[in-house]
């Protein structure tokens, strides 16, 4: 080949090379651009869920809602929950609890039976072996011993040999122990001299005893004569108190006359003040105080929740909210208890009375300005603690917002979903009910949020959480970090704790 040949193969072989890598570069590009349209992609859906319309202009923290956000948690959505009571007899019977299966008894394990015949040797031969057989066998065994013994008759000689050299190694140990008993009396003399400085320290020790701790005893002798005199005191104080409380004690704060199974029932009865009352829905069941609103929208309200003063801790076990607590209500100096305090009635009484027949809920809230305004639900039940007391509610009216049913409206999609508390079972730090990732310890909503309520995932209205003074706070104050002040989204937003509110239910007829 001439080398113009060459020159022009050689041309050709950089031209392929050339087209080939702009082919794989082209190739890499689409490759990045593509991963780059699809992260893109998926941050504008994930921004669409969180934020709230243009028109608003800015975005909604809901970090207080733990926000889904896509590829990393799943939502399963709102259980499945019975509808409100709507019809039916005001008083109607209870299921009675399914029966319970009679005891399975075991299936006895035949065990393998145990036994067999083995041999006492296996150089013995078969199990019954004659006189000949064990000649043989002792001949054998004969033969065997002598060997042995012709083999260790070199091994004593060696271990003869062996003995005299360990006895002149012995006499070597002897002559070094001589030194070190030397050296040991030289020991003992250093000794001595130590003893001599310990007796010094003894010395210092015993005159520090004899004269030091005397004093500091007399010191604390006088501090322990000072405690037997308060302690006296204190006695004479409990004794007076004990004689003071000899007599019967009467009561500041009388209950009313009049009682019934509910305060509706009440207030047909003549009980038209609004104060406490004793009821008793069921004649099998002891009766017991509540506060009775018999002023708003015509009377017959019950009382099952208030909050006014964060004097009550709401952040409760299971079994506390199941029979309830706080203070009923106070004497306002007219000689009855007609100021109602915070408190919780109980799940189990608020099961009973919602149960009975249709029920409606108004939620009365207030603001550290002194505005007010309502939520009203002319459906509201809650059901028995075997279902974890299920809520249910419907029919809503009022100014404040519709958080039952639509939860919080700053949110939108799922993330508003999340926040919606009809269907929801009660949920306490110690038996976690919620819809945020149910069995996981770290995600509980009512460890976090202050209290027990009908958490989903986790809130949109939470009356029973952490009492704020003063209505807004920050995720510094709070807790952990959430939004767990006493909240109703829809009217404050979730970052301002109300200064009072309070849930009442009577029985609802359509009539009204």
């Amino acid at each position: 080949m001439s080398g113009r040949e060459k020159a022009v193969w050689t041309v050709c072989d950089k031209t392929n090379f050339i087209k080939y890598t702009m082919k794989i570069l082209l190739l890499v590009y689409l490759c990045v651009y593509v991963a780059w349209a699809q992260d893109l992609e998926f941050d504008n859906e994930e921004d669409d869920d969180l934020a709230t319309p243009e028109s608003n202009g800015t975005a909604v923290d809901a970090r207080g809602h733990r926000p889904l956000q896509k590829g990393r948690e799943t939502f399963t959505g709102n259980r499945y929950a019975p509808p409100p009571v709507s019809s039916g007899s005001r008083y109607r019977g209870r299921p009675t609890p399914a029966p319970v299966g009679g005891r399975q008894m075991q299936e006895k394990v035949e065990q393998p039976e145990a036994g067999g015949c083995t041999h006492a040797s296996e150089e013995m031969g078969v199990l019954c072996p004659t006189g000949c057989d064990l000649k043989t066998t002792l001949l054998k065994q004969e033969r065997n011993v002598k060997r042995s013994i012709d083999e260790l008759k070199p091994q004593v000689n060696d271990l003869s040999q062996s003995s005299n050299t360990v006895f002149n190694y012995v006499n070597g140990i002897s002559n070094s122990l001589r030194e070190r008993q030397r050296l040991s009396n030289d020991n003992s003399r250093v000794v001595s001299q130590y003893t001599d400085r310990v007796e010094e320290q003894h010395t210092y020790i015993k005159e520090i005893v004899d004269t030091v701790f005397p004093s500091n005893i007399r010191l604390l002798q006088g501090v322990l004569d000072k405690i037997k005199l308060k302690i006296q005191k204190l006695e004479k104080a409990i004794q007076a108190q004990r004689d003071e409380c000899k007599t019967p004690c009467k009561t500041k704060c009388p209950i009313p006359v009049v009682s019934g199974k509910e305060c509706e029932d009440i207030f047909r009865r003549g009980g038209v003040d609004s104060q406490m009352y004793m009821i008793q829905p069921d004649a099998f069941y002891p009766p017991y105080k509540v506060f009775c609103d018999q002023a708003s929208q015509n009377g017959g309200w019950l009382l099952i929740q208030n909050r006014l003063d964060g004097s009550v801790d709401f952040g409760r076990r299971w079994d506390e909210y199941r029979r309830g607590f706080g203070n009923i209500a106070f004497d306002s100096g007219k000689g009855h208890c007609a100021t109602p305090g915070e408190y919780w009635l109980g799940n189990d009484r608020i099961s009973q009375l919602t149960k009975m027949g249709p029920t409606e809920v108004l939620i009365e809230m207030e603001d550290w300005t002194g505005a007010k305004v309502h939520a009203q639900y002319n459906q509201f039940t809650v059901q028995s603690e075997t279902s974890n007391y299920v809520l249910a509610v419907g029919g809503y009216s009022g100014n404040a917002g519709n958080c039952f049913l639509e939860g919080s409206l700053e949110l939108f999609g799922e993330n508003r979903t999340m926040t919606i508390h009809n269907g929801m079972m009660f949920s306490t730090y110690d038996r976690d009910n919620d819809n945020w990732t149910p069995g996981n310890p770290t995600k509980q909503c009512s460890k976090e949020d202050g209290g027990g309520w009908w958490y989903n995932r986790c809130h949109s209205a939470n009356p029973n959480g952490r009492y704020y003074i003063g209505g807004a706070y920050t995720r510094q104050m709070a807790k952990h970090g959430t939004d767990d002040g006493v909240v109703w989204m829809n009217w404050k937003g979730s970052w301002y704790s109300l200064k009072a509110i309070s849930m009442k239910i009577r029985p609802y007829f359509a009539s009204r």
